[in-house]
């Protein structure tokens, strides 16, 4: 019995050593996680303190194109490239992976009903590895081709005003000189 006592003993003793050495390096890397999502790039900048704390974006806009050509400039890497004015690789399919800005934001289709909603999980590459947000784009027929009602939620604090700088700046823009 002494045997057995003893045995269980070491057992347990190399299970503790074992967990000790794994919560150390769980440590040093949840250290590291943490440093790298703090540290950010030379263009984003912090937020102004009335929008430090956002985490969501809402537009209403009008385009001047048919909710299906809306569509295709968001999902196609053709279409994507000649308004953006950058490289994409787009697989338009739902669970389909993409990259557009050469490589700057990357992510998947969570959800496609053709000409009507494209919900994606978007990230700019140099957030930490594996923080993603939801982007989701409703379109409708309005007037004028399409009301858009689009949300960007779940993003870190502080990147309020770069990203509605980005979604301005970077679609909304280039998409209504597109579609002219």
């Amino acid at each position: 019995m002494n045997a057995s006592l003893a045995s269980a003993s070491i057992l347990l003793g190399r299970r503790n050593a074992i967990c000790n050495i794994f919560a150390g390096l769980a440590a040093v890397a949840a250290g590291s996680a943490s440093q790298a999502q703090t540290t950010q790039p030379a263009e984003e900048k912090p937020c102004t303190s009335p929008n430090q704390a956002r985490t969501s974006i809402h537009y209403v806009l009008d385009f001047n194109a048919s909710p299906e050509r809306f569509h295709q400039a968001i999902l196609d890497a053709k279409h994507f490239a000649e308004f953006s004015g950058m490289p994409a690789t787009i697989d338009a399919s739902a669970g389909g992976a993409f990259s557009m800005f050469g490589g700057l934001i990357q992510g998947r289709n969570i959800e496609i009903v053709a000409n009507q909603r494209i919900v994606q999980a978007w990230r700019p590459a140099s957030w930490a590895p594996g923080v993603y947000s939801v982007v989701h784009f409703e379109f409708k027929p309005g007037s004028a081709g399409t009301s858009l009602a689009f949300d960007h939620t779940g993003f870190p604090s502080g990147l309020y005003d770069h990203l509605d700088w980005g979604w301005k700046n970077r679609y909304w823009g280039p998409l209504k000189k597109y579609f002219a």
